[in-house]
């Protein structure tokens, strides 16, 4: 268990300084006077991120030999979300996607899914809010419940993955400094999808 631990703890605590503005837009959630609007666009935000990471993992060398990648498959998850919560496929679409390019090897992409995995933490808590505010979103949780009741064994199970391909301290310390620049690009991408939200509440 500690050996499993290493490096997940090692990624938590180089990384800390992202975590609370990264789970932000996730705990904003949890708020009382939370609305479809403000779930809807949480679900935009992290579809035009995680679709193209999914794309960019697909195509890494090697990746599919130390993960099923079927299990990173989830932002067909969230685009049933949105189609549940009334976008349009038209306008699923249009959705503009983070740009991002396969990984050149392993300890790369397993730095960039540290930061995707992590926020998977919240996602029960998230859902559970959720659905005790808003009933009627129930069929619109399936990304949420992806890992429903295995969310705890999820993560052990990627802290072994990663813990396997950090064996070498130059795969390590690449995991990090991925991990690094994977919260650096997802906040910016983030405060982007922000703005332009607001651009065009007032346009």
């Amino acid at each position: 268990m500690h050996q499993v631990a290493s490096i997940l703890m090692r990624l938590n605590m180089a990384t800390h300084m992202w975590h609370e503005e990264a789970d932000e837009p996730w705990l904003r959630l949890l708020d009382i006077r939370v609305t479809k609007a403000d779930y809807l666009a949480q679900l935009v935000r992290m579809y035009g991120f995680e679709a193209p990471l999914e794309g960019a993992c697909a195509y890494t060398p090697q990746l599919g030999r130390v993960l099923e990648l079927r299990q990173l498959t989830r932002a067909g998850f969230i685009a049933q979300d949105l189609l549940e919560l009334g976008l349009r496929p038209a306008e699923l679409a249009a959705i503009q996607c983070f740009s991002i390019t396969p990984f050149h090897d392993v300890a790369t992409a397993m730095g960039w899914l540290y930061v995707i995995e992590r926020s998977t933490l919240l996602h029960d808590r998230v859902r559970r809010h959720l659905l005790a505010r808003m009933p009627d979103v129930t069929d619109a949780c399936s990304y949420l419940a992806a890992f429903d009741g295995a969310v705890g064994e999820r993560w052990q199970t990627f802290g072994k993955t990663i813990d396997r391909v950090g064996q070498s301290a130059q795969n390590a310390k690449r995991i990090v400094e991925a991990a690094h620049e994977g919260f650096q690009r997802l906040l910016e991408w983030f405060r982007l999808a922000r703005a332009t939200s607001h651009q065009r509440s007032i346009g």
